[in-house]
């Protein structure tokens, strides 16, 4: 194998999703994924800790997310935070990315313990989100409602963006679920 080659992340999540896909989460090895992908077992350590991180990543996206929330206007309101957190996540999800997303979710919904880390995931985005509206000055409880209410948002345009009948932007369909979520609590009353 060559001692360096280009886009080795990109290669190895590729190659571990095709797995994934192939034979199943639990029955892909470290070892597969790095061969598959024409790399070495460390090459794949020094990228990822494990093949959970393969799916789930650093925390990039709560980063990003809170990030955003951070930086919006400070005339912003809660859901305008929202918003701005929400078109952050459109740069990250671009049509090139949209096939890959749609085989990672197949490849959680498919096994019980990646469900469960995808909950801790959301929890763990939750609470960034929350921590930045308190960051903005926000008091609980909308602190922590407008983090629930943006992750709601959120999980909803990835769903409505994964589908393979959908081909509108994803922060297209972020912005839809936002205000449409937004009618939703003005009918609550």
């Amino acid at each position: 194998m060559a001692r360096w080659e280009p886009n080795a992340h990109e290669r190895l999540a590729s190659a571990a999703i095709e797995l994934f896909l192939q034979q199943g989460y639990e029955n892909t090895a470290v070892a597969e994924i790095a061969e598959r992908a024409g790399l070495t077992k460390s090459t794949f350590f020094r990228h990822f800790t494990d093949k959970r991180e393969v799916l789930f990543g650093r925390d990039e996206l709560s980063r990003l997310l809170a990030g955003a929330i951070t930086a919006a206007p400070a005339s912003a309101t809660p859901i305008g935070a929202i918003g701005a957190a929400l078109d952050a996540a459109a740069a990250v999800f671009g049509p090139e990315r949209r096939d890959w997303a749609r085989n990672r979710q197949a490849v959680i919904t498919a096994t019980s313990e990646l469900r469960e880390r995808e909950l801790l995931k959301r929890a763990s985005l939750v609470e960034a989100m929350t921590g930045a509206m308190r960051e903005r000055g926000v008091r609980d409880p909308v602190a922590g409602l407008a983090a629930e209410f943006g992750y709601l948002a959120f999980e909803n345009a990835f769903k409505r963006w994964i589908d393979p009948a959908g081909r509108d932007a994803f922060g297209e369909v972020a912005r839809e679920e936002l205000e449409s979520l937004r009618e939703a609590i003005t009918e609550l009353g």
